[in-house]
């Protein structure tokens, strides 16, 4: 007999023997009511206790391949509590063997009943394929989910910690957060501050809470919640889905739980993030998955912002590098920053400068607005930051990787617009080579009055008809060309970072020269008025995006540390 061959199977079994041991499943298929077994959770510090559980029924087709066991918990401050936000993921056995995890519970429920997600259910999420990447919708920032009504069982919240957002901050995203199956609070976290250290993911074991970190520094994000299991270098929590953005890349700690809180509602506990013990890499319907000891890569956020030309701070951050929430933490962080800085109603003025940078490119994002209003603007200005890096991020190109954002925030107490009132003509007609003068009037408060003269030369060999001439405001320029790129997807990541730079500043005007004829555009570059033949060809394309109006040239209208609105059009005849 070959004992090297022998040898080698009993080596590898020996191996093996301790992960299989540590981990051993009870099938739903053996679940029945009436038995009993044991969960384990935090209830104070790190220290990991038993409660007592008690098996009702098994509710079948619950959704797609899923099904929920019906349970009595009991012990422990359970039955003062009932079931608690960050129980979510706390694991639960019969004759020592694992059958799934606290997921769902009853809102206002008197007794601690308790849905628990079966173990196998848990684990097909990490073998689940990664979803298309979504385009962006215009106006959203994170994907709607579905909200159960509260008459009957829900998925257990997931209580989300706000640390240095404002009150406001949290009011004002709170229904959002809601509506995603989270439950927002404020300052209920002392962790997340800082750079947070590697720890000993050995230490780690099943019904340890946990906390999953959004964004740590100056202003910190964290959700916390309970592991199930430990399988290897694997783990799995929650039970249910976090925000079922599918293959992520989320920094997880070990945390402990400073108190518990009991409510009406759903009680919660109160916990602080400690070390980082590794990665969530998959978030889907039913558990989030991940690894240990390995570090996210997340993106830097910086945030600075002056009042009236005095620097108030600058706020340094760490942002999760996920598509849908790296955007919505910035439009969170930009609208805290403002908010603790701005008056909520009055006059105000906010002027926007920043950059998106990339991974091995030269190319950024340039982030430029202006806005002058009563109330809003901070969210106004926070939506209008994020909105770019969302459109980048959702655009479906894997090899356009953000590498750092930055803001700067300039803020006044003094409302600075213009409204463009008039716009008129030196002539109304006039031959090619010749030059026609157009004057833009702006009013502002107080009686001001802004004039601008522009000159433009009607090119030699421009054809008799009508020339039309629009001074807009940056928004509406905007928006002129957007309609006609938005019917193209870009198909490098050169043409997606063009169309976000097309944005123009609300601090300026612009001057678009154009006539009523069809023009079209390929790879952001507009071929005007082309001739009959050539048109019809260009029209059967369809990687070509045809305009009703044909732009000739463009200007700016500098109008000063101004916010500047409104449009206006006049018309000149081109003669020969």
């Amino acid at each position: 007999m070959n004992l090297a061959r022998l040898a080698l199977p009993i080596l590898l079994a020996v191996a093996l023997w301790p992960l299989n041991a540590a981990v051993q499943f009870m099938p739903l298929a053996e679940v029945r009511a009436g038995q009993h077994g044991i969960g384990k959770t935090v209830f104070e510090g790190d220290r990991i206790e038993d409660f007592q559980v008690e098996i009702l029924g098994i509710l079948a087709n619950t959704g797609p391949r899923e099904s929920i066991i019906l349970a009595r918990l009991s012990g422990g401050p359970l039955d003062h509590t009932g079931v608690m936000q960050g129980m979510s993921g706390s694991p639960v056995y019969i004759n020592g063997r694992l059958i799934g995890a606290v997921a769902l519970a009853f809102p206002y429920a008197k007794d601690p009943i308790a849905g628990i997600r079966p173990i196998e259910e848990m684990l097909r999420v990490s073998d689940m394929p990664g979803p298309p990447r979504p385009r962006l919708v215009a106006g959203t920032l994170l994907p709607a989910l579905p909200t159960s009504p509260e008459s009957r069982m829900t998925e257990v919240a997931t209580p989300l910690s706000l640390s240095g957002f404002s009150s406001k901050a949290v009011d004002a995203f709170g229904p959002g957060l809601r509506a995603l199956g989270l439950d927002p609070r404020q300052g209920m976290s002392t962790g997340g501050a800082g750079n947070l250290v590697m720890g000993d993911p050995s230490k780690l074991q099943p019904g340890a809470m946990i906390s999953v970190e959004l964004m740590t520094g100056d202003m910190s994000v964290g959700a916390d919640g309970t592991l199930t299991c430990i399988d290897g270098e694997k783990v799995y929590a929650f039970g249910h889905r976090f925000l079922s953005v599918g293959p992520t890349d989320l920094p997880f700690t070990r945390s402990e739980v400073i108190t518990l809180l009991a409510n009406v509602n759903t009680s919660f506990k109160i916990s602080a993030a400690k070390e980082l013990m590794g990665v969530i890499s998959q978030d889907r319907n039913t558990a989030v998955s991940g690894v240990l000891g390995r570090r996210a890569a997340t993106l830097p956020l910086e945030i600075s912002v002056t009042q009236d030309s005095a620097n108030v701070g600058t706020y340094n951050m760490q942002v999760v590098n996920d598509r849908f929430l790296a955007p919505y933490l910035t439009q969170m962080a930009v609208f805290s920053a403002l908010e603790a800085t701005e008056r909520a109603t009055g006059s105000s003025s906010i002027r926007i400068r920043g950059r998106i940078e990339f991974e091995g490119r030269p190319e950024t994002v340039d982030l430029r607005s202006f806005f002058a209003g009563e109330t809003s603007s901070a969210m106004v200005a926070a939506t209008t930051t994020a909105l770019p890096l969302s459109y980048v991020m959702q655009g479906g190109f894997d090899t356009l990787r953000v590498k750092r954002i930055v803001v700067s925030l300039e803020t006044s107490n003094t409302k600075k617009d213009l409204s463009l009132s008039q716009l008129y003509t030196s002539r109304r007609e006039a031959k090619p080579g010749e030059t026609v003068t157009l004057t833009a009037i702006f009013d502002g408060q107080n009686g001001v009055e802004v004039r601008r003269a522009l000159q433009f030369k009607i090119p030699v060999g421009t054809a008799p008809g009508t020339l039309y001439f629009t001074v807009a405001d940056g928004g509406q320029t905007s928006l002129a060309d957007l309609r006609q790129t938005a019917a193209l997807t870009p198909h490098t990541p050169d043409q997606l970072i063009a169309n976000v730079n097309r944005l123009r500043s609300g601090d300026r005007a612009y001057l678009r020269v154009w006539r009523a004829e069809p023009a079209f555009e390929a790879g952001g570059d507009e071929l005007p008025d082309p001739p009959p033949s050539v048109a019809l060809v260009l029209t059967g394309s369809q990687a070509l995006s045809q305009n009703r109006n044909s732009k000739l040239a463009e200007m700016v209208v500098d109008a000063g540390d101004m916010m500047v609105s409104g449009s206006k059009t006049v018309q000149i005849e081109v003669v020969e």
